[in-house]
């Protein structure tokens, strides 16, 4: 009989996989970091608990294509400044990506709130345009000039946190308590400029990251750099009270606290 393809692949294929998968080279991407200030009661009121702010209202927006061989991605992340149990990093609300692959990984894996979405980063001579969109909808774009190199960090490690969970089949809540994740990226940068310009959030019931808005701008920069990721649960949370933040992950949260219809098989 003919190999049936969604049959039980054996041990060696599983460890042939792991293998390949823990020996990519690295992969670099370039792309646009704009951080600004926002309003404080905005950064608290979207962040769950056990989350809590930092001592400065900070938004990040990172926007950027990766040179996959053969595989050209796009990926972005719109995160807000956050901290737990003293580690200070960030949370991101959504983060768009052109290909399900990508998606699916950090979305199952690391609980991350990626979505499909449209990523543009372009430059022509010293202008720069990078946006995220949605729906039809730029709900993200930076805009502006290169001005000048900046000086190449040293390596960096920075922190994400996710949580990651399953709602529930009888649409209750979750079939299991989540679990928060702080998801560790080793950060080397090659190049980094910097980008004269301003940050334009347009509404979108989809991606509301307009109620975030620039109340002064930190820093606009435009770099090549290569990370790599690693994830830790470090506890778990109450679903009672992350249950009224789960609508930040899905574009109609009504759809998974529906339930199954009645008498449905």
């Amino acid at each position: 009989m003919a190999r049936v393809r969604y049959g039980a692949r054996t041990e060696a294929e599983i460890a042939a996989a792991r293998t390949a998968s823990s020996k990519l080279p690295d992969i670099w991407s370039t792309g646009v970091v704009a951080v600004w200030e926002s309003d404080p009661d905005a950064v608290a009121a979207v962040l769950p608990p056990p989350l809590k702010p930092t001592g400065r209202p900070l938004v990040r927006v990172n926007i950027s294509k990766v040179d996959l061989p053969g595989y050209p991605l796009g990926a972005g992340s719109f995160a807000v400044a956050a901290a737990h149990d003293g580690v200070e990093g960030w949370y991101p609300l959504v983060m768009p990506m052109t290909h399900e692959r990508a998606l699916i990984g950090g979305r199952e894996v690391f609980g991350e709130p990626k979505k499909l979405g449209e990523v543009t980063v372009e430059r022509e001579g010293l202008v720069v345009r990078a946006s995220l969109a949605r729906h039809g909808i730029a709900f993200v774009e930076v805009r502006g000039a290169v001005s000048g190199d900046l000086p190449l960090p040293e390596p960096a490690q920075k922190t994400d946190f996710y949580f990651k969970f399953l709602p529930a089949v009888d649409g209750s809540g979750f079939d299991a308590e989540p679990v928060l994740v702080h998801c560790v990226r080793n950060e080397k940068v090659r190049k980094l400029e910097r980008v004269t310009g301003d940050v334009v959030l347009r509404e979108s019931m989809y991606d509301p990251v307009a109620d975030l808005p620039v109340r002064r701008l930190v820093e606009i920069t435009l770099g090549e750099k290569t990370t790599d990721q690693r994830g830790k649960v470090v506890e778990r949370v109450s679903g009672q009270a992350l249950l009224p933040y789960i609508h930040q992950r899905y574009d109609d949260p009504q759809q998974i606290l529906d339930g199954p219809p009645e008498g449905s098989a």
